[in-house]
């Protein structure tokens, strides 16, 4: 690796580190704690690339991006921050930011991220883009915030298509904030000052679907849960589109949102969603991870939801030690709606200004009354690199560390037969609860081997051939990591 690389960060550790690991590297380093230093030395011609932090105490390192861009068009910025929202993600890219990086960051993704910038120069003739929309423009109590890779991924995937057209599909479990995920396409993009309209099952007659798409004109269609529509809706939906993409008005078509299941494609082959019409709006496919996959994400957005609860008026909440144990250690099968209702729920019935662990386990237990049998208890802190706690910690269930795997299992399957009632659940149960099982278990070998696939491989059993071809088909994205920030 060559050049020089200018750092900006308030962190004395952090600069510390990235120089070191810069120069090491062949690099050549200066790092400064102020944005006003980072502007001069830009000016003067140095650096071949910037690394800065985004909360500097005399600026924002991503506003400062255009003036960069402005002086230097052929210097690349990498931007790092412990803001690990979509705002910051999204305000990034349109800042045509080189990368992002959520902190704490892995400090090899980072130096291969830094090789490919010096690499990769900006051609000086890309024109300056215009400066990024103010934070303000968008809601700042979207509930969407994690550190959690899966999050990230996210997050980098709406800041690249936010603007584009094509049209989204947006799937996940119930509560995941799959219609809080569908708003942020709207609120955060170009099309924030037209129209923002929702099509549900309610609004299933030709009139009611030709008047939400004349008041979605120019702005943005949401259409929640196409699968639930009988065949006519869909059909007539189809009609619209089309009409849409052929007719006169076809600038003025709006942006196509929809919100589905975990597995769409299973709707389209047990019939529940037209092969036609799922192509039509799955132009890009967006998963939002169930709370469960993002464990270390759930106490900042407790404390997120509990303070967005006061700002609504509700008493001013913290949580105790032991409540944000109890909180991290439960999975949550609401997601984050359950996660919200929670801290409402404890914001209001708490007596004092701190929720206590035992407040905190009384309101688990409302929650999942089956836990009952077997009292909450922490897991062990998880290590820097790993994912979720070892088998024994509780589940979406809080299951008894004694319980074996097949009667966990057994307990889930059951429950989730009995919530179809008298129905049976859909065609094509197999597959889908073996994929379902198959990727959080390739997820978590993964993380605890490191990214290594050999090792992983090894780990499970398996040969490493077969291990990529499951990775591949799963869309499980592997990185090499060693946690040092």
């Amino acid at each position: 690796m060559d050049g020089t690389v200018l750092i900006a960060d308030d962190d004395r550790t952090i600069r510390t580190v990235l120089t070191q690991a810069l120069t090491r590297a062949g690099c050549r380093v200066h790092a400064t704690g102020s944005l006003a230093q980072l502007q001069r030395w830009v000016e003067e011609g140095r650096g071949d690339l910037v690394i800065t932090d985004v909360m500097m105490p005399d600026g924002n390192g991503i506003d400062m991006i255009p003036a960069i861009r402005k002086a230097r068009p052929d210097l690349p910025v990498i931007v790092i921050s412990a803001q690990n929202t979509i705002v910051t993600a999204i305000r990034a890219t349109e800042a045509a930011a080189f990368d992002y990086l959520p902190k704490p960051f892995d400090l090899p993704d980072l130096m291969t991220r830094a090789g490919q910038a010096l690499a990769r120069r900006v051609r000086k003739s890309d024109p300056a883009p215009a400066a990024p929309a103010p934070e303000s423009a968008a809601d700042p109590t979207l509930p969407l915030i994690g550190h959690a890779p899966a999050m990230q991924n996210l997050f980098r995937m709406v800041a690249r298509v936010l603007n584009a057209d094509l049209p989204v599909m947006i799937a996940g479990e119930a509560g995941v904030g799959k219609t809080v995920v569908a708003r942020s396409f709207h609120d955060l993009s170009d099309r924030r000052e037209a129209g923002f309209v929702v099509l549900t099952s309610a609004d299933l007659s030709e009139e009611a679907i030709h008047r939400a798409g004349d008041r979605a004109q120019g702005g943005t269609l949401l259409i929640e849960d196409p699968a639930g529509f009988d065949s006519a809706a869909q059909a007539r939906l189809i009609g619209m589109i089309e009409a849409w993409e052929v007719g006169p008005g076809r600038n003025q078509m709006p942006r196509l949102v929809s919100t589905t299941g975990p597995d769409p494609q299973a709707d389209v082959a047990a019939g529940r969603l037209r092969a036609d019409l799922y192509y039509r709006l799955a132009g890009v496919t967006v998963t939002v991870p169930p709370l469960r996959a993002r464990v270390d994400d759930i106490p900042p957005l407790a404390r997120h939801l509990l303070a967005r609860a006061a700002a609504q008026g509700l008493p001013a909440r913290s949580l105790s030690e032991g409540a944000t144990a109890l909180i991290r250690a439960y999975a949550f099968p609401g997601n984050v709606r359950e996660l919200e209702n929670m801290m409402r729920r404890m914001a209001l019935t708490a007596a004092g200004a701190e929720i206590s662990e035992a407040e905190a386990r009384a309101a688990l237990s409302e929650s999942a009354p089956l836990a009952q049998a077997a009292p909450l208890t922490p897991p062990p802190p998880s290590q820097p690199g790993h994912g979720p706690a070892a088998p024994g910690t509780p589940a979406a269930l809080a299951e008894p560390a004694t319980m074996r795997l097949a009667q966990s299992v057994e307990m889930h399957l059951q429950r989730y037969f009995d919530l179809h009632g008298d129905d049976l659940p859909p065609p094509g149960l197999y597959d889908r609860i073996l994929r379902e099982i198959e990727k959080p278990l390739l997820e978590i070998a993964l993380d605890a081997t490191g990214g290594n696939q050999l090792r992983c491989a090894d780990l499970l059993g398996i040969n490493r051939n077969t291990l990529r071809k499951k990775l591949t088909d799963l869309n499980i994205e592997v990185t090499r990591r060693r946690k040092l920030m």
